[in-house]
């Protein structure tokens, strides 16, 4: 067996690198919050400049999941959140811009 090969590990998946939305769909009793946690922790460790796109292929893979599944809604309102201007600090976010 080369050395880069680990059993019962699954192969890089560039949707989902560390597996956490595939663990999320496997834990019985799985809250919104606990949903919401991982999917912060997921976000921070793709390399997407959209990740509305990922979310789509998630959604698409786990379909066989329950829609009330807390991760299944949690990838939805994922999709449904615009990327947003952002917030401006300091001076520039109390002045009206002219």
């Amino acid at each position: 067996m080369s050395p880069d090969v680990r059993p019962n590990r699954p192969a890089a998946d560039p949707a989902d690198p560390k597996h956490l939305i595939r663990e999320a769909f496997r834990i019985d009793g799985i809250t919104d919050a606990e949903c919401r946690s991982i999917l912060v922790d997921w976000a921070l460790s793709i390399d997407a400049a959209d990740p509305r796109v990922l979310i789509e292929a998630l959604l698409a893979r786990h379909a066989d999941a329950p829609d009330d599944h807390p991760m299944t809604r949690v990838l939805r309102e994922g999709l449904a959140t615009g990327t947003g201007s952002g917030r401006r600090g300091g001076r520039a976010g109390r002045v009206p811009q002219a």
